[in-house]
């Protein structure tokens, strides 16, 4: 049987052949789509019960990482989309039943930025908002929001957390034209709106009881090893997988453009001692930010499966060495543009769209180093972690 990443690796042509249409059409082209779709990525993580394949989480981040050497919006979208059937197993199976009982296949977008309110009323909530950076999300039947309990005048309520509401595709409105920007075009992150939307009292999940387990426990999956598997650190370590592979795809495309590449001054770069020091450097930083990253997976994926919990120490480092390997990628990534010349920024070569892409991907939540080093450095010397801390 063929796995899931043999599988997309029969299709990386293809993948690579729809990124320009992807950046073109400002979101997840159909055909690309459905490659995804037949491919399964998608359902890596969703459980077997409802048509997934719950899979290893280490496959899961690879396979992400190989389409998005290709094409990186598209791999980004696998990715995003892909990770929500995680969240989604430890929902109550009502949930389950709405969004999987007849398609295995329907996929589910989010953003997870606590930005609607929730007004209680019997049975459950109104629930108000707009959202950005909801990736894929034309291609989504269901999306997943942060937000918070509201008063009747729609302000928070003081010493409640965030929740996520579920919600299906009649209740939101995608805005068009809302993702105008220079890098992961065809993610289509586009904007969100509802406008006063019931939601059931059991479409609504606690992330703090995903981070602890219950959430799991309550949907009959505590004995999965995939659902042992750290929330927040699943989440999170997405995004690094979508950045690291744009630094794969660029390095390929800067190999690519120069491997026969003449300068102005008459210079193979293929011998031009200071484009093949900064290659080096930029091919180590690289491949040693990936080498990590499946080690750290590999390690928390190996402790699920001894059936004990992740220990939080790891959890942290693993997501410190995560931001600081996609800072390492960024930087290695800007000297190949650099090394490259002028002429790499033509729009018809690769090179240009990578390093765009990387630019945006840099900047997402998930990549910011300084909240993940110091928690890992607070562990590490036996400190408590800040109040809010997610790992």
């Amino acid at each position: 049987m063929t796995t899931v990443p043999e599988r997309i690796e029969e299709l990386s042509e293809e993948f690579t052949a729809l990124a320009e249409e992807a950046d073109a059409l400002g979101r997840t082209p159909d055909t690309a789509v459905k490659l995804l779709r037949d491919s399964g990525v998608v359902r890596m993580l969703q459980s077997r019960d409802f048509g997934g394949l719950e899979t290893s989480p280490v496959d899961f981040f690879e396979s992400v990482m190989r389409i998005g050497a290709r094409s990186g919006s598209i791999g980004w979208v696998a990715g995003v989309v892909g990770v929500h059937p995680f969240e989604l197993g430890q929902a109550d199976r009502r949930v389950q039943e709405e969004i999987w009982g007849e398609d295995p296949d329907t996929w589910v977008a989010s953003p997870y930025a606590p930005m609607g309110r929730a007004r209680a009323v019997e049975g459950g909530y109104r629930f108000s908002g707009r959202w950005s950076f909801s990736s894929g999300t034309d291609a989504c039947d269901w999306i997943v929001l942060g937000g918070l309990f509201a008063d009747e005048e729609g302000k928070p309520i003081p010493g409640t957390s965030e929740r996520h509401f579920i919600l299906p595709r009649a209740d939101y409105e995608i805005v068009p034209d809302s993702w105008n920007v220079i890098g992961l075009k065809g993610t289509g992150s586009k904007d969100i709106v509802i406008r006063d939307a019931f939601v059931p009292g059991y479409r609504v999940v606690d992330p703090g009881e995903l981070e602890s387990g219950e959430a799991a426990r309550k949907a009959g999956r505590e004995d999965s090893d995939l659902y042992r598997m750290p929330f927040h650190a699943m989440f999170g370590t997405v995004i690094a997988a979508g950045t690291l592979a744009l630094a794969d795809g660029a390095l390929a495309a800067y190999l690519a453009y120069t491997r026969s590449r003449v300068t102005a001054r008459g210079v193979t770069m293929a011998t031009d001692q200071a484009a093949l020091s900064t290659l080096a450097a930029a091919t180590a930083d690289i491949e040693a930010g990936r080498v990590q990253f499946v080690h750290d997976v590999q390690r928390m994926w190996d402790i699920a499966q001894s059936g004990r919990r992740i220990p939080i120490e790891l959890r942290a480092a693993a997501r410190s060495n995560q931001v600081q390997a996609v800072r390492r990628s960024h930087a290695a990534v800007d000297s190949l543009m650099a090394a490259a010349g002028g002429g790499a920024m033509r729009t018809d070569l690769p090179l240009q769209r990578f390093w765009r892409d990387m630019s945006i991907a840099r900047n997402h939540a998930a990549n910011s180093g300084e909240s993940t080093a110091i928690n890992s450095g607070l562990l590490t010397f036996g400190q408590p972690l800040r109040p809010g801390t997610r790992l």
